[in-house]
């Protein structure tokens, strides 16, 4: 099918082209839409695949037919359309309320709207700064890991008479319920404080209290999934605390004999080495991946936009939808072993996914200025060449034809140009190394 193209300026992200398809195409449709109804129908008086015309007409109606074809002319044109223009829509093409039907060795004329990915302006293309952690091995890191491995050897003792409840600490308690308190409730229950597990008003509640002492403790809890995965109404708990021990955590001391007992390393600094290596492995292989987050970040915080429209945030709300099903059944689990593996609810998993959503939207607006900024044309070998080596295919043209009669080329080529925007970014940030470990140590320490 050769098309022709005819396209407006686009205005408030929206554009409006005329599409036109030649006689010979719609001819070529239309009799292919009464070959397949004579195939599909059995016809009196004539063998099935031979009725004529006026009879087909007459039995299933001359403007169904002309239907059918008008829905296969458009179903090829579209992604020829989409290719021409190189663009992605947000949403499905629109062809407007009363879409005249093909004629007969006419060619047909359409106008269609769409509409476009949200563009904006940044209010700086200079490079951006960022910090990042150093590539070498601090000794900070090396510590805070130290400090990880010898918690796992770490016991509790009960404490002395008179001792007040620590963050760290594990404590027995008894919890009364007085009001939808029945998960908390009873005897000698153990917590573990600044585990991150507990409620935060529960948590204040024990730090402080001696083996004895009473609270009333009130606080809200998430309510029970909806049956419509809505966000469900908090729970007003109520309970009463007795503290009836604490236990506090010993951690052992880090000598060159306790390395080698626990850990089978000749003394503290080879264990420190080892550490080192672990830790110089990790950055290696995540650093780089956290440097594009970063500078994407800080990209899209210079959009001018104020708020992405919700049709482009739903659509790569569906994309992220429809990719986490697929990585969930390659792992194969089930979304219901997903929530109970983290814990949480179909609502929250929705809410999470809607932030990711927004949050990628916004990043792909910016880099779409950047792109268009620095003006990344692409030629087609270069495109042929991305290609093979993404998809990782042997005959780039067959395929890259499957993509294009599929529609699927504009979103290839839009992703090349961001990534081509991305990799501008990471060639021309300014960087900063920061010990954030460091930093982190001493503001907790204050």
């Amino acid at each position: 099918m050769d098309i022709t193209v005819t396209a407006e300026e686009p205005k408030d992200s929206k554009l409006v082209a005329t599409l036109t398809v030649p006689a010979a195409d719609v001819d070529r449709a239309i009799k292919a839409a009464y070959k397949e109804v004579a195939n599909k129908y059995n016809f009196q008086g004539f063998r099935k695949g031979k009725a004529p015309r006026p009879v087909i007409d007459s039995m299933v109606g001359k403007q169904n037919i002309l239907a059918d074809a008008t829905n296969d002319v458009l179903a090829q044109a579209e992604p020829l359309l989409l290719d021409q223009l190189d663009i992605v829509p947000v949403g499905d093409v629109d062809y407007g309320e009363n879409l005249e039907p093909v004629a007969e060795h006419n060619d047909y004329v359409v106008t269609v709207t769409i509409d476009l990915i949200p563009e904006a302006e940044l209010i700086s293309y200079d490079p951006v700064s960022i910090n990042m952690p150093p590539a070498e091995v601090t000794d900070a890191e090396i510590d805070q890991q130290l400090e990880v491995l010898m918690g796992y050897q770490a016991h509790y003792d009960e404490a002395e008479e008179g001792a007040e409840v620590a963050t760290g600490d594990i404590v027995k308690v008894t919890v009364k319920d007085i009001e939808n308190g029945e998960r908390f409730a009873g005897d000698d229950r153990m917590l573990m404080t600044g585990s991150g597990m507990l409620p935060e008003a529960l948590e204040e509640a024990l730090v402080g209290m001696k083996v004895g002492d009473s609270k009333e403790v009130a606080f809200e809890m998430p309510g029970a999934p909806t049956e419509d995965d809505q966000e469900p109404e908090p729970v007003h708990v109520v309970i009463d605390v007795t503290l009836n021990e604490i236990q506090v955590k010993h951690v052992p001391e880090l000598t060159d004999e306790f390395v080698d007992s626990a850990f089978g390393f000749e003394n503290v600094q080879a264990l420190r080495d080892a550490v080192a290596a672990e830790i110089k492995a990790d950055k290696d292989q995540h650093l780089p991946s956290l440097k594009e987050e970063r500078v994407i970040v800080e990209l899209t915080k210079r959009s001018e936009l104020e708020e992405v429209p919700e049709d482009y945030v739903k659509q790569v709300h569906d994309e992220i939808a429809r990719q986490f099903l697929q990585d969930l059944q390659a792992q194969g689990q089930t979304v219901d072993s997903f929530l109970q593996m983290r814990h949480i609810t179909m609502a929250q998993l929705m809410a999470d996914m809607q932030e990711q959503a927004a949050e990628h939207a916004s990043q792909s607006i910016a880099l779409d200025a950047l792109a268009r900024h620095l003006d990344l044309q692409l030629t087609e070998d270069e495109v042929k060449t991305e290609f093979a080596d993404v998809y990782g295919v042997k005959d780039v043209d067959k395929v890259m034809a499957d993509f294009k009669k599929n529609g699927q080329m504009p979103a290839v080529r839009q992703t090349i140009r961001r990534s081509r925007a991305v990799k501008w970014l990471l060639d021309t940030a300014e960087v900063t190394e920061v010990d954030e470990v460091a930093e982190k140590r001493a503001a907790d320490n204050q």
